[in-house]
């Protein structure tokens, strides 16, 4: 099908076959795609050598919270067992429901095909996903009959350019951003051709980028809905236009239905149980970007983010607004200096016409600048509370995914334009006011370096940059006398330069390459003192009534989740999404990477305290004095065992069995026991705590043949829980592990309540006698319960 393109009348009938109104394209040889494509490749394995060889690693969030994720999964399904649910951190959480565990990613292969990937592995698939978003964004261009030269650009500038690159480590937000490409591609496709299976394709693609819901998830699926309304808008029949999408569009939906409604309740159902359901508008305040880190769309490395030199002076330190913002990386948005100026030459030399997808980018460019500064404009209180979904996440400036993203786009169209005649002749006015453009940015930025007293540091990437303009400047200029030369030329000579540029201003740095050591605690193969200490102590031989808990008291950031990789249980952990019920009782942030972040609550008070002695937290590790953070420590309350270069390991002697019968039981209010941490006068090793009088079972003679009332486990598994009990009288199993909705269980086979025992634990009413009692984690029957409960009311 033909649909229309740009239209300049000054195009020479020998420039006109780079638009699709001439018809099918010539040939990938003719129109130099083949070399398009092996350009982009050859441009991926450059810029990612330094984490495909694993000479550096992906730091921060993907080793300390991705990586983790990634080898629970892998060690789960290369056991037999089940991933949904982990028993590692934060005394236990549903894995299946956080959309940062990867169950629902192409991780997923990964970890079935390797049992213990490696850093490198991971990197590895990283860095190939990222290449699948650029070859899709290659594909785009093709499509519309685009130069292959203004394709190669887009697609290294929209994988290794912006967030893409500086936020390499957020594993799910780089995926949610190629998925929404690769859905964009496929979805024009099934418009252009009217195709359903372009729209199964399509709808496919969205799924991905929908099954791991998230703030660049929701802000791709708006503007996939934005490219559907301007397809429809800006059609010459707009009515025509609409009829003509339904089959492609039903087909689409119906695969978003099918495979990211299960994903995306789930998460929703999380989020409604987690510590933050709803993110209030004034937490964003310190989330949103700076409008100065706009400069670094022009100055690579303006506020030192990428210098091991420089202490990073820009948004988001104490220096701009009294308090800690943003991390560095998050305002860095320079995609490469040719892609800037082609959008800048755009501005001076104005093409003919528009074309109609080019109209879209511009508005959802638009459109996401204003979601990314946040509080900074008016807007984004009107997107907070209009927008569907937006106030259930923070941090606006994760709109600057897209910005690069579309910006990519954007400027790809602008040199193809320049490059087929398609805007009026660049001469000497415009370049001028390009250059003076430029020097007034460039001032500006210098500027700011003054008034922050960082003009020494900033001159130097001001002077790069400087030299890097300068260039591009002369490759624009050039641009419209390369008309006649050979395209795969001009693939080549582009491709270079954005390689050179990126290659410099994108290269490993504190924010997105670390190097590794054999001792790291993620390294599943690590001889880490403590972890290997913690593995031999936490998981006996069953049957037995313990599994001990440890806490890593800020150990470091790669540390709180490291019993994902490992296989000891933490009371604590690392995730923006934890249950609710666990930080009100145990204290737990999003991470503890410093033992300053360590709060205790009214009912965890202390390492010394009945719900320490509940979880069964038994080793304690700590770089400092453990008794400097918790003041509440008196001399013998713990004992210490083992000093170790990463802190000192103690012991609560104190600490109680994973299971144990107890015949006894008290019902107690526990929002109140939350609140004031006020524990009745009773034994938690003789008496229950319950929120309501449970019907016990009828009480009968027991004969246990001598042997001692008690409960064992006999299997532990991630999403099942065997106990066999010996009951002197009527009692409960008391499993100390989170409760949640989700669980069930069955007494000698026969479906048993779980109550909520002792404010955050399970507990099972038994008869006197010998049972088995098996705990099951169901999560769509939990849900789908959960859900009739929300919608039509009943027992909770």
């Amino acid at each position: 099908m033909n649909r229309p393109d740009i239209e300049i009348s000054t195009l020479r009938p020998e420039r006109q076959r780079w638009s699709v109104e001439s018809g099918t394209l010539a040939g990938l040889a003719d129109q130099g795609y083949l070399a398009a494509f092996a350009c982009v490749f050859a441009g991926w394995v450059i810029l990612a050598l330094p984490w495909l060889t694993g000479r550096v690693i992906l730091p921060y969030d993907a080793e300390a919270h991705f990586y983790p994720q990634l080898q629970f999964l892998a060690h789960a399904l290369h056991s037999g067992d089940s991933p949904f649910w982990t028993p590692n951190v934060f005394g236990g959480s549903p894995q299946i429901a956080d959309p940062q565990s990867l169950i629902f990613s192409p991780a997923l292969l990964l970890a079935y095909f390797d049992g213990a990937p490696s850093m490198r592995a991971f990197a590895v698939y990283v860095f190939a996903v990222v290449l699948a978003g650029c070859l899709a964004v290659l594909m785009i261009f093709k499509d519309r009959g685009w130069h292959p030269a203004a394709g190669v650009m887009a697609a290294l500038a929209f994988g290794f350019g912006a967030s893409a690159n500086a936020r390499i480590q957020h594993v799910t937000q780089v995926q949610g951003l190629v998925f929404f490409m690769l859905a964009l591609w496929l979805l024009s496709r099934a418009l252009d051709r009217r195709s359903p299976l372009y729209g199964v394709l399509a709808g496919g693609a969205a799924a991905l980028m929908l099954m791991e819901p998230g703030q660049v998830q929701l802000l791709g699926a708006f503007l996939l809905a934005g490219y559907v309304v301007s397809h429809w808008v800006m059609s010459p029949d707009w009515r025509q236009s609409m009829r003509q999408s339904v089959k492609p569009l039903a087909a689409a939906a119906l695969m978003v239905i099918v495979f990211a409604t299960i994903p995306v309740v789930l998460t929703y159902l999380f989020g409604l149980s987690s510590s933050r359901p709803v993110i209030a508008f004034a937490a964003n305040t310190g989330t949103s970007l700076h409008p100065a880190s706009l400069l670094t769309a022009i100055v690579a490395d303006l506020f030192g983010a990428n210098d091991p030199t420089v202490t990073y002076w820009g948004p988001g330190t104490f220096g701009w607004n009294g308090s800690e913002g943003l991390a560095q990386n998050m305002g860095q948005i320079y995609m490469g200096a040719l892609p800037m100026l082609a959008l800048l030459a755009l501005i001076v030399a104005r093409p003919a016409q528009w074309h109609r997808d080019v109209k879209f980018l511009g508005i959802g460019l638009g459109f996401c600048l204003l979601y990314a500064l946040g509080t900074n404009t008016p807007a984004f209180r009107i997107f907070y509370d209009l927008l569907p979904g937006v106030p259930l996440f923070r941090r606006p400036a994760d709109a600057t995914f897209f910005i690069g993203a579309l910006s990519a786009l954007a400027a790809g169209y602008c040199l193809h334009l320049a490059l087929t005649n398609g805007i009026r002749k660049i001469g000497s006015v415009q370049l001028i006011i390009l250059a003076g453009t430029l020097a007034v940015i460039f001032a500006l930025c210098l500027a700011v370096a003054s008034s922050h007293a960082q003009l020494h540091n900033a001159m130097r990437p001001v002077a790069a940059s400087c030299a890097f303009a300068a260039a591009a400047l002369g490759l624009i200029y050039a641009s419209q006398r390369m008309q006649l030369l050979p395209a795969s030329f001009v693939v080549l000579l582009v491709a270079g330069f954005m390689v050179l540029d990126l290659g410099i201003n994108a290269k490993p740095n504190e924010s997105t390459g670390h190097a590794v050591s054999r001792t790291s605690p993620f390294n599943p193969g690590t001889l880490n003192t403590v972890v290997t200490y913690l593995k031999t102590r936490t998981q006996p031989a069953l049957p037995s009534d313990r599994r001990d808990r440890v806490e890593l008291l800020g150990v470091g950031f790669s540390w709180p989740n490291s019993g994902l990789t490992h296989g000891f249980d933490h009371t604590l952990g690392y995730n923006p999404l934890r249950l609710r019920e666990v930080e009100d009782t145990l204290g737990a942030g999003d991470t503890i990477a410093v033992p300053q972040q360590r709060y205790y609550t009214p009912l965890f008070s202390s390492y010394h305290s009945v719900m320490a002695d509940l979880m069964g937290l038994r080793y304690i590790v700590s770089p400092v004095a453990v008794e400097s953070i918790d003041k509440a420590l008196k001399p013998g309350d713990l004992t210490q065992l083992v000093r170790t270069p990463d802190g000192t390991i103690y012991e609560n002697a104190g600490a109680l069995p994973r299971v144990m019968f107890l015949s006894k039981w008290r019902v107690a209010d526990f929002p109140t026991l939350t609140r004031t941490g006020r524990w009745p006068d009773v034994d938690p090793r003789e008496t229950v705590l319950l929120p309501n009088a449970p019907i016990m079972p009828a009480a009968r003679t027991s004969d246990l043949r001598g042997q001692p009332a008690g409960a064992k486990l006999m299997a532990y598994r991630n999403t099942q829980v065997d106990v066999e009990v010996n009951a002197d009288k009527p009692g409960f199993v008391v499993l100390n592990d989170v409760w949640h909705p989700w669980w069930f269980a069955e007494v000698d086979g026969k479906p048993t309540p779980i109550f909520r025992a002792n404010v955050l634990f399970r507990a099972v009413a038994v008869p006197a006698g010998r049972h088995r009692v098996q705990f099951s984690f169901r999560p769509i029957k939990g849900a789908m319960a959960q859900l009739g409960s929300m919608m039509f009311g009943g027992r909770k």
